[in-house]
C-alpha cells in the first residue's frame, strides 16, 4: 500500500511539473512574440519635412503630411535665385516605397532677373526692362522613384511641366531698342503693344529630394 500511495504522489508531481513547464513555455512565447506585434502594428510617422531642387521647382522646402502608406501631400516655400514662391503637391505611391506618381503646382512671385543674367553673361550686360519683373506659374506630372519609407525618403522624379509667365515692360524694351537703332537716322516707326504677352511653355522637367519624417 505504501508503495501504492509513493507511485500516486510521483505521478502527480510529474503532472504538474509538466504543466509548469507548458505555462512557462506558453508566456515566454507570449512576452517574446509582443514586441514583433508591437512592431508591425505600429503606425508609421505622419509629418515630415522635404527638402528638394529641381526645375522649374528650384530649391524647396516644405512640411508634409503622410496620412496612408499609399499617399503624401506637401506645402511649403521655394526660391529660384530671382525670387521667391509657393507650392503644393500630392504623390501616390502605391506600395508605400518605390514607384510613385506625383502632381505639383506653384507660384513665383515677380522679381528682378538682371542681377542673374549679368553674372552670367558678365560686367557688360546692360540692365533689361523685360528682367525686371521675371515670375511664373508652374504644374508638374512626375513619375519617379522613392526610396524609404519610415524616417527617411530619398525621391528622384522626372516628366513634363507645365510654364506660363507673363512678359513685362516690353513696350520699354521696344522703345530702348529702336531709339539705339534709329540713332542718325530721319526716319522712325512706332511698335507698342496693349497689353503684356503671355508665354506657355511645355517642357521635360525632374526634382530630387530627401523627406525626414519627424512624427
Amino acid at each position: 500500500m505504501l508503495q501504492t500511495r509513493a507511485l500516486r504522489f510521483s505521478t502527480v508531481m510529474a503532472l504538474s511539473a509538466t504543466l509548469g513547464a507548458s505555462t512557462a513555455w506558453a508566456q515566454e512565447g507570449q512576452v517574446a512574440s509582443a514586441p514583433l506585434e508591437r512592431r508591425i502594428s505600429k503606425p508609421l510617422p505622419a509629418l515630415g519635412v522635404m527638402l528638394g531642387a529641381g526645375i522649374p521647382d528650384g530649391a524647396t522646402a516644405s512640411l508634409v503630411y503622410r496620412p496612408f502608406s499609399w499617399l503624401r501631400t506637401e506645402a511649403g516655400g521655394s526660391t529660384n535665385m530671382i525670387s521667391k514662391g509657393v507650392r503644393g503637391g500630392v504623390a501616390l505611391i502605391p506600395f508605400g516605397m518605390g514607384p510613385s506618381v506625383s502632381f505639383e503646382a506653384g507660384h513665383y512671385f515677380e522679381g528682378d532677373a538682371n542681377g542673374i543674367a549679368r553674372s552670367i553673361a558678365g560686367a557688360g550686360f546692360k540692365d533689361n526692362a523685360i528682367l525686371q519683373r521675371v515670375g511664373y506659374d508652374f504644374a508638374n506630372a512626375h513619375l519617379g522613384l522613392d526610396l524609404g519609407m519610415r524616417r527617411f525618403v530619398f525621391f528622384i522624379h522626372g516628366g513634363m511641366s507645365y510654364i506660363r509667365a507673363s512678359v513685362h515692360n516690353v513696350n520699354a524694351e521696344i522703345s530702348s531698342a529702336m531709339s539705339s537703332g534709329a540713332a542718325g537716322s530721319s526716319g522712325g516707326t512706332t511698335v507698342s503693344l496693349n497689353q503684356d504677352p503671355i508665354v506657355r511653355v511645355v517642357t521635360p522637367s525632374v526634382k530630387l529630394g530627401l523627406i525626414f519624417y519627424i512624427w
